[in-house]
């Protein structure tokens, strides 16, 4: 019966060592794939006549990429990076935080932190159900614009995020 019970706990114990041990795993995407990201949301966004910047952050909000237009204005490289990290660490869109932190509600004290950008134009990328980077945008005239040429970046990459 001993043996019986060693034998049962010595093939269970692999399955709980993992969340036992001391380190964890995670995905982060690759400086090329911020680039390629990155000239997508520009190219699209002048095409439609928009001079931006546009950064990629790694999930910790460092950044990988950043590029700007020819004649994008002197605000848009920390602009665009605080939109990317405000979307990686809070885990959602920066234009989805525009309306949620607005003076009525509970959240409207992170306007007042220092690093965040409420403001459209930033969206966590995301591959295997984590978010593996952000992307953000700012130049154009209005926050829905700047987040749909992140978006667009996203979709540029979509192939290398899926593996395929």
């Amino acid at each position: 019966m001993k043996k019986l019970l060693i034998a049962a706990l010595l093939c269970t114990a692999p399955a709980f060592a993992g969340e036992d041990d001391a380190f964890v795993e995670f995905k982060v995407i690759k400086p090329e794939i911020a680039i390629k990201a990155a000239i997508a949301a520009m190219k699209h966004c002048e095409d439609g006549g928009y001079q931006v910047g546009v950064a990629v952050v790694d999930r910790f909000g460092l950044t990988q990429a950043y590029i700007k237009s020819r004649y994008a204005g002197l605000h848009v490289q920390e602009t665009a990076q605080r939109k990317a990290w405000t979307s990686v660490s809070f885990r959602t869109p920066t234009l989805a935080l525009d309306g949620s932190t607005g003076p009525d509600s509970d959240a409207f004290g992170i306007r007042f932190l220092s690093k965040p950008l409420p403001l459209g134009g930033g969206v966590p990328i995301e591959a295997e159900g984590s978010i593996v980077a952000g992307i953000g945008v700012s130049g154009a005239p209005g926050a829905d614009i700047d987040d749909e040429c992140a978006r667009a970046g996203i979709a540029a990459i979509e192939d290398e995020l899926l593996g395929f």
